[in-house]
Protein backbone atom coordinates (compact mmCIF):
# COMPACT_ATOMS: atom_id res chain seq x y z
CA UNK A 1 0.00 0.00 0.00
CA UNK A 2 0.84 3.78 -0.52
CA UNK A 3 0.66 5.31 3.56
CA UNK A 4 0.65 8.64 4.61
CA UNK A 5 1.84 8.78 8.22
CA UNK A 6 2.16 12.24 9.17
CA UNK A 7 4.12 13.24 12.71
CA UNK A 8 6.38 11.16 10.65
CA UNK A 9 9.40 12.64 12.84
CA UNK A 10 7.33 12.51 16.28
CA UNK A 11 7.74 9.46 19.04
CA UNK A 12 5.12 7.16 17.39
CA UNK A 13 5.05 7.76 14.13
CA UNK A 14 9.04 7.27 13.74
CA UNK A 15 8.01 3.90 15.17
CA UNK A 16 5.12 3.03 13.27
CA UNK A 17 6.76 3.58 10.07
CA UNK A 18 9.71 0.71 10.80
CA UNK A 19 7.11 -2.04 10.13
CA UNK A 20 5.07 -0.38 7.43
CA UNK A 21 8.57 -0.44 5.45
CA UNK A 22 9.48 -4.06 6.12
CA UNK A 23 6.13 -5.58 5.07
CA UNK A 24 6.38 -3.82 1.35
CA UNK A 25 4.75 -0.64 1.71
CA UNK A 26 5.44 2.58 0.95
CA UNK A 27 5.41 5.47 3.10
CA UNK A 28 5.09 9.21 3.09
CA UNK A 29 6.27 11.00 6.11
CA UNK A 30 5.18 15.10 6.93
CA UNK A 31 5.62 16.88 9.81
CA UNK A 32 6.34 20.49 10.41
CA UNK A 33 9.41 19.67 12.86
CA UNK A 34 8.02 22.91 15.26
CA UNK A 35 10.12 23.66 18.58
CA UNK A 36 7.39 22.26 21.24
CA UNK A 37 10.72 20.30 21.83
CA UNK A 38 14.20 19.28 21.13
CA UNK A 39 13.85 19.44 16.95
CA UNK A 40 17.30 17.94 17.05
CA UNK A 41 15.37 15.11 18.12
CA UNK A 42 12.61 15.05 15.68
CA UNK A 43 15.71 14.91 13.18
CA UNK A 44 17.24 11.73 14.45
CA UNK A 45 14.77 9.99 14.17
CA UNK A 46 14.22 10.79 10.80
CA UNK A 47 18.28 10.21 10.21
CA UNK A 48 17.59 6.75 11.89
CA UNK A 49 14.18 6.23 9.12
CA UNK A 50 16.47 7.56 6.55
CA UNK A 51 19.07 5.27 7.37
CA UNK A 52 16.67 2.39 8.08
CA UNK A 53 15.44 2.57 4.80
CA UNK A 54 18.89 2.61 2.71
CA UNK A 55 19.53 -0.75 4.64
CA UNK A 56 16.43 -2.38 4.38
CA UNK A 57 16.11 -1.57 0.72
CA UNK A 58 14.10 -5.06 -0.05
CA UNK A 59 11.36 -3.12 1.40
CA UNK A 60 8.75 -0.50 0.68
CA UNK A 61 10.18 3.39 0.17
CA UNK A 62 10.08 6.69 2.63
CA UNK A 63 10.34 9.95 1.79
CA UNK A 64 9.80 12.99 4.04
CA UNK A 65 8.51 16.25 3.36
CA UNK A 66 8.16 19.38 5.54
CA UNK A 67 4.86 20.11 5.76
CA UNK A 68 2.25 22.12 8.30
CA UNK A 69 -1.23 20.05 8.61
CA UNK A 70 -2.45 23.60 8.80
CA UNK A 71 -1.56 24.58 5.56
CA UNK A 72 -5.23 23.52 3.42
CA UNK A 73 -3.71 24.29 0.04
CA UNK A 74 -0.23 22.07 0.41
CA UNK A 75 -2.18 19.22 1.68
CA UNK A 76 -4.51 18.92 -0.47
CA UNK A 77 -1.95 18.99 -3.53
CA UNK A 78 -0.16 16.02 -1.28
CA UNK A 79 -3.41 13.98 -1.20
CA UNK A 80 -4.00 14.67 -4.94
CA UNK A 81 -0.30 14.39 -6.61
CA UNK A 82 0.61 11.20 -4.13
CA UNK A 83 -3.37 9.57 -3.92
CA UNK A 84 -2.82 7.15 -0.71
CA UNK A 85 -4.54 4.22 0.01
CA UNK A 86 -4.57 4.37 3.80
CA UNK A 87 -3.50 7.54 6.28
CA UNK A 88 -2.30 7.37 9.76
CA UNK A 89 -2.60 10.29 11.11
CA UNK A 90 -0.32 10.96 14.47
CA UNK A 91 0.60 14.85 14.17
CA UNK A 92 -0.77 16.66 16.61
CA UNK A 93 -0.41 19.31 19.37
CA UNK A 94 1.13 16.74 22.01
CA UNK A 95 0.75 17.55 25.95
CA UNK A 96 -1.95 18.17 28.45
CA UNK A 97 -0.38 21.39 30.79
CA UNK A 98 0.97 22.79 27.41
CA UNK A 99 -2.44 23.22 26.08
CA UNK A 100 -3.49 25.56 29.37
CA UNK A 101 -0.69 28.14 28.31
CA UNK A 102 -0.56 27.77 24.51
CA UNK A 103 -4.72 26.91 23.45
CA UNK A 104 -4.46 28.45 19.71
CA UNK A 105 -1.71 26.07 18.89
CA UNK A 106 -4.13 22.74 19.82
CA UNK A 107 -6.65 24.55 17.46
CA UNK A 108 -4.60 25.57 14.93
CA UNK A 109 -3.07 21.88 14.64
CA UNK A 110 -5.86 19.60 16.30
CA UNK A 111 -8.85 20.95 15.01
CA UNK A 112 -7.83 22.93 11.39
CA UNK A 113 -5.36 20.45 10.53
CA UNK A 114 -7.45 17.22 10.91
CA UNK A 115 -10.22 18.74 8.99
CA UNK A 116 -7.56 19.36 6.35
CA UNK A 117 -6.76 15.51 6.48
CA UNK A 118 -10.37 14.63 6.64
CA UNK A 119 -10.88 16.56 3.52
CA UNK A 120 -8.14 15.00 1.71
CA UNK A 121 -9.42 11.55 2.35
CA UNK A 122 -12.55 12.50 1.47
CA UNK A 123 -11.74 13.95 -1.74
CA UNK A 124 -8.97 11.33 -2.78
CA UNK A 125 -10.74 8.21 -1.90
CA UNK A 126 -8.29 6.67 0.55
CA UNK A 127 -9.46 3.23 2.20
CA UNK A 128 -9.01 3.70 5.98
CA UNK A 129 -8.15 6.64 7.76
CA UNK A 130 -6.53 5.99 11.50
CA UNK A 131 -5.90 8.55 13.78
CA UNK A 132 -4.55 9.74 17.53
CA UNK A 133 -7.09 9.93 20.14
CA UNK A 134 -5.89 9.67 23.46
CA UNK A 135 -6.88 8.52 27.09
CA UNK A 136 -7.39 12.22 27.88
CA UNK A 137 -10.50 12.42 26.54
CA UNK A 138 -11.94 10.25 29.55
CA UNK A 139 -11.45 13.24 31.79
CA UNK A 140 -12.18 12.24 35.53
CA UNK A 141 -14.34 9.48 34.46
CA UNK A 142 -15.23 7.15 37.70
CA UNK A 143 -15.82 4.19 36.57
CA UNK A 144 -12.98 2.03 35.85
CA UNK A 145 -11.02 0.49 33.50
CA UNK A 146 -12.18 3.13 30.73
CA UNK A 147 -14.02 1.94 27.95
CA UNK A 148 -14.93 3.24 24.70
CA UNK A 149 -18.58 2.87 25.69
CA UNK A 150 -18.34 4.77 28.29
CA UNK A 151 -19.54 8.95 27.82
CA UNK A 152 -16.67 11.69 27.64
CA UNK A 153 -18.52 14.53 26.89
CA UNK A 154 -16.59 16.21 30.28
CA UNK A 155 -12.80 16.91 28.67
CA UNK A 156 -10.96 18.87 31.56
CA UNK A 157 -8.05 20.05 29.48
CA UNK A 158 -8.56 21.81 25.75
CA UNK A 159 -6.02 18.94 24.32
CA UNK A 160 -8.32 16.36 25.54
CA UNK A 161 -11.36 18.06 23.82
CA UNK A 162 -9.70 18.74 20.53
CA UNK A 163 -8.71 14.81 20.66
CA UNK A 164 -13.06 14.06 21.48
CA UNK A 165 -13.40 16.68 18.78
CA UNK A 166 -11.32 14.47 15.95
CA UNK A 167 -13.83 11.72 16.40
CA UNK A 168 -16.78 13.84 16.66
CA UNK A 169 -15.52 14.80 13.48
CA UNK A 170 -13.71 11.28 12.32
CA UNK A 171 -17.40 10.03 12.76
CA UNK A 172 -19.04 12.86 10.54
CA UNK A 173 -16.98 11.85 7.72
CA UNK A 174 -17.59 7.97 7.81
CA UNK A 175 -21.39 8.88 8.10
CA UNK A 176 -21.67 11.19 5.32
CA UNK A 177 -18.70 9.97 2.69
CA UNK A 178 -18.44 6.76 3.75
CA UNK A 179 -15.38 6.60 4.67
CA UNK A 180 -13.73 4.52 6.94
CA UNK A 181 -12.31 5.90 10.37
CA UNK A 182 -10.95 4.31 13.50
CA UNK A 183 -9.50 6.43 16.26
CA UNK A 184 -7.05 5.53 18.77
CA UNK A 185 -7.06 6.29 22.32
CA UNK A 186 -3.76 5.79 23.55
CA UNK A 187 -2.58 5.73 27.03
CA UNK A 188 0.87 6.87 28.49
CA UNK A 189 3.17 5.68 25.57
CA UNK A 190 6.93 5.43 26.66
CA UNK A 191 9.70 4.27 25.09
CA UNK A 192 13.15 4.82 23.18
CA UNK A 193 13.09 7.80 21.60
CA UNK A 194 10.33 8.90 24.11
CA UNK A 195 9.00 12.28 24.10
CA UNK A 196 11.03 14.94 26.57
CA UNK A 197 8.07 16.07 27.99
CA UNK A 198 6.74 12.82 29.10
CA UNK A 199 7.37 11.62 32.58
CA UNK A 200 9.62 8.89 31.69
CA UNK A 201 11.73 11.16 29.87
CA UNK A 202 12.07 13.85 32.29
CA UNK A 203 12.53 11.27 35.56
CA UNK A 204 15.38 9.41 33.51
CA UNK A 205 16.86 12.89 32.59
CA UNK A 206 16.81 14.19 36.34
CA UNK A 207 18.17 11.30 37.99
CA UNK A 208 21.07 11.18 35.54
CA UNK A 209 21.44 14.86 36.01
CA UNK A 210 21.63 14.13 40.29
CA UNK A 211 18.45 16.91 39.65
CA UNK A 212 15.02 15.88 41.80
CA UNK A 213 12.09 14.63 40.00
CA UNK A 214 8.71 16.82 40.43
CA UNK A 215 6.66 13.57 41.68
CA UNK A 216 2.86 15.14 41.44
CA UNK A 217 -0.27 14.53 43.45
CA UNK A 218 2.47 13.36 45.93
CA UNK A 219 2.79 10.58 44.39
CA UNK A 220 -1.15 9.21 44.69
CA UNK A 221 -1.41 8.76 40.59
CA UNK A 222 -1.66 5.49 38.44
CA UNK A 223 -0.97 5.33 34.94
CA UNK A 224 -1.71 2.73 32.17
CA UNK A 225 1.59 3.24 30.73
CA UNK A 226 2.09 1.40 27.22
CA UNK A 227 5.43 0.33 25.56
CA UNK A 228 6.15 1.59 21.99
CA UNK A 229 6.42 -1.07 20.44
CA UNK A 230 3.04 -2.39 21.73
CA UNK A 231 1.49 1.04 20.47
CA UNK A 232 3.01 0.52 17.44
CA UNK A 233 1.96 -3.65 16.60
CA UNK A 234 -1.69 -2.08 17.85
CA UNK A 235 -1.14 0.54 14.97
CA UNK A 236 -0.35 -1.90 12.46
CA UNK A 237 -3.01 -4.77 13.10
CA UNK A 238 -5.53 -1.61 13.22
CA UNK A 239 -4.41 -0.35 9.88
CA UNK A 240 -5.81 -4.08 7.98
CA UNK A 241 -8.90 -3.96 10.27
CA UNK A 242 -11.23 -1.93 8.03
CA UNK A 243 -14.50 -1.04 10.19
CA UNK A 244 -17.60 -2.41 9.14
CA UNK A 245 -20.71 -0.38 9.48
CA UNK A 246 -21.07 0.05 13.08
CA UNK A 247 -23.95 -1.27 15.06
CA UNK A 248 -25.37 0.63 18.08
CA UNK A 249 -27.91 0.23 20.56
CA UNK A 250 -27.49 4.06 20.39
CA UNK A 251 -27.60 5.63 17.07
CA UNK A 252 -29.30 4.40 13.60
CA UNK A 253 -26.02 5.18 11.86
CA UNK A 254 -24.04 2.98 10.19
CA UNK A 255 -20.92 4.64 9.74
CA UNK A 256 -17.68 2.22 9.01
CA UNK A 257 -16.65 4.03 12.23
CA UNK A 258 -14.58 2.44 15.21
CA UNK A 259 -12.85 3.47 18.38
CA UNK A 260 -10.03 1.36 20.14
CA UNK A 261 -8.17 1.99 23.39
CA UNK A 262 -4.62 0.81 23.31
CA UNK A 263 -3.15 0.75 26.75
CA UNK A 264 -1.86 -2.22 28.70
CA UNK A 265 -4.86 -2.78 30.82
CA UNK A 266 -2.65 -2.60 33.94
CA UNK A 267 -2.64 0.62 35.99
CA UNK A 268 0.83 1.03 37.37
CA UNK A 269 1.59 3.03 40.98
CA UNK A 270 3.95 5.78 40.41
CA UNK A 271 5.98 4.50 43.02
CA UNK A 272 6.81 1.34 40.89
CA UNK A 273 7.23 3.60 37.96
CA UNK A 274 9.43 5.45 39.77
CA UNK A 275 11.14 1.86 41.34
CA UNK A 276 11.26 0.94 37.62
CA UNK A 277 13.42 3.78 36.43
CA UNK A 278 16.13 3.58 39.29
CA UNK A 279 16.42 0.07 38.74
CA UNK A 280 17.02 0.61 35.17
CA UNK A 281 19.20 3.45 35.93
CA UNK A 282 21.26 2.19 38.90
CA UNK A 283 20.57 5.34 40.67
CA UNK A 284 18.17 6.89 43.20
CA UNK A 285 15.68 9.86 42.41
CA UNK A 286 15.88 12.83 44.28
CA UNK A 287 12.27 13.76 44.99
CA UNK A 288 9.80 16.73 44.51
CA UNK A 289 6.41 16.41 45.88
CA UNK A 290 3.63 18.30 44.68
CA UNK A 291 -0.14 19.09 44.74
CA UNK A 292 -1.83 17.58 41.26
CA UNK A 293 -1.65 19.91 38.10
CA UNK A 294 -4.18 21.69 36.25
CA UNK A 295 -5.46 19.41 33.67
CA UNK A 296 -4.06 16.24 35.79
CA UNK A 297 -6.26 12.98 36.06
CA UNK A 298 -5.28 10.68 39.10
CA UNK A 299 -5.71 7.38 37.39
CA UNK A 300 -6.24 5.66 33.80
CA UNK A 301 -6.89 2.16 33.10
CA UNK A 302 -7.94 0.79 29.79
CA UNK A 303 -10.43 -1.74 28.69
CA UNK A 304 -8.89 -3.15 25.85
CA UNK A 305 -11.26 -6.58 25.32
CA UNK A 306 -12.42 -4.90 21.60
CA UNK A 307 -9.10 -4.06 21.00
CA UNK A 308 -8.09 -8.06 21.68
CA UNK A 309 -11.46 -9.39 19.84
CA UNK A 310 -10.61 -7.40 16.42
CA UNK A 311 -7.23 -7.61 16.30
CA UNK A 312 -6.13 -10.54 18.21
CA UNK A 313 -3.55 -8.48 20.28
CA UNK A 314 -2.80 -7.34 23.50
CA UNK A 315 -0.01 -4.80 24.88
CA UNK A 316 2.20 -7.00 27.52
CA UNK A 317 5.48 -5.26 27.79
CA UNK A 318 5.94 -4.88 31.85
CA UNK A 319 7.21 -1.64 33.24
CA UNK A 320 10.12 -2.70 34.16
CA UNK A 321 11.46 -4.82 30.67
CA UNK A 322 10.23 -1.29 29.09
CA UNK A 323 11.67 0.95 31.32
CA UNK A 324 15.26 -0.83 30.89
CA UNK A 325 14.75 -0.51 26.93
CA UNK A 326 14.47 2.90 27.65
CA UNK A 327 17.08 3.88 29.64
CA UNK A 328 19.38 1.40 27.48
CA UNK A 329 18.59 3.84 24.58
CA UNK A 330 19.06 7.06 26.82
CA UNK A 331 22.43 6.39 27.89
CA UNK A 332 23.12 5.49 24.31
CA UNK A 333 21.68 8.60 22.55
CA UNK A 334 22.67 11.10 25.00
CA UNK A 335 25.99 9.85 27.18
CA UNK A 336 25.28 10.51 30.57
CA UNK A 337 28.24 11.33 32.25
CA UNK A 338 27.06 10.00 35.53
Amino acid sequence: MKILVTGAAGFIGHGVIKPFLLRGDDVIGIDNLNDYYDPMLKKSRLNDLALFNETHSEGGCFRFIKMDLADREAMSALFINEQFDVVVNLAAQAGVRYSIENPQAYIDSNLVGFANVLEGCRQNHVKHLVYASSSSVYGMNKKQPFSTEDRVDYPISLYAATKKSNELMAHSYSHLYNIPTTGLRFFTVYGPWGRPDMAAFKFVKAIFENSPIDVYNHGQMKRDFTYIDDIVEGIVRVVDTIPSPMKSAITATTAPYKIFNIGNNQPIELRRFINSIESACGKKAKENHLPMQAGDVPVTFADIDELITSTGFKPETSIEDGMKNFVDWYRDFYRPKN
